[in-house]
């Protein structure tokens, strides 16, 4: 059985985040890690894989972006997974989540189409949750998403989906794209032996040549999505301390939200 987990290499929310002069998110320039909501995709991987003993079953962490994204790459196998997949070209920069998907999916062809897509609810930095979709359709596979809790068995996978109402049950046969939210369980910290491990397991770098993608088909120039504008966050200022000696206190409080819109 082969698990992909697609992952990715987001600036540090700790850090001091900023935008490139065309406006797009500097990813060289800032810390980086991969990305928490990601985490949950490869815990949630490494499960299925301790859970099916007697098979064979290999994790592969793929990754797109900057020479740096490869840390999102070594971090998965820091906690566990098999082998690595970068994508690496400067004709990648500043692509939207459309691109995104057409270079995942020549990547995970690439790979060979395996049995289980994993993917995060959602990236840090975007948000969008969109990727797991586009995937499912430009394989050509069903896609489970936004599970909270994820069975398999042989080619069957089954999740639970908890909405604002209710809670759905689905289920797919593989191979399918599915995608798990931040309420799967914590993901494992890597141990000493697990980083150890993961030096000698091989990390492949990939071009959009390797992947038959031409550099025309992504970017920021080819993307249906762009920031027009950004403002940097002000810095931080004292507060306002609303004092209540005469019984006005209330009536303050409610002055100054409603200024603020807050109300």
């Amino acid at each position: 059985m082969n698990i992909v987990v697609c992952v990715k290499h987001v600036p540090d929310a700790t850090a001091d985040r900023r935008f490139e002069s065309d406006n797009t998110v500097d990813r060289v320039g800032v810390d980086g890690l991969l990305s928490e909501l990601d985490e949950y995709a490869v815990e949630q991987a490494l499960q299925v894989k301790e859970k099916r003993e007697g098979e064979e079953v290999e994790v592969t962490a793929l990754t797109i972006g900057p020479e740096q994204a490869a840390d999102a790459v070594r971090k998965a196998l820091q906690m566990g997974a098999d082998k690595g997949v970068h994508v690496l070209d400067d004709a990648i920069a500043g692509s939207d989540a459309v691109a995104t998907s057409l270079v995942l999916a020549e990547a995970l062809k690439k790979i060979g189409t395996p049995d289980l897509i994993v993917c995060g609810m959602a990236s840090t930095d975007g948000g969008m949750s969109v990727v797991p979709a586009m995937l499912a359709e430009r394989l050509g596979l069903p896609q489970v998403t936004l599970a909270s809790v994820v069975e398999t068995q042989g080619d069957q996978i089954r999740v639970k989906r908890d909405g604002d109402t209710a809670t759905e049950v689905i289920g797919a046969t593989m191979p399918v794209v599915l995608s798990v939210t931040d309420q799967t369980g914590e993901a494992r910290y890597p141990s000493f032996k697990g980083i150890m491990a993961a030096k000698k397991k091989p990390l492949e770098t990939w071009s959009l040549a390797d992947l038959g993608v031409e550099a025309e088909k992504v970017g920021l120039s080819v993307a249906w999505t762009q920031v027009e504008e950004t403002t940097a966050r002000p810095p931080r200022t004292a507060g306002e301390v609303v004092t209540d000696e005469d019984g006005s206190g209330a009536a303050a409080l409610a002055e100054f939200l409603a200024a603020k819109k807050f109300i």
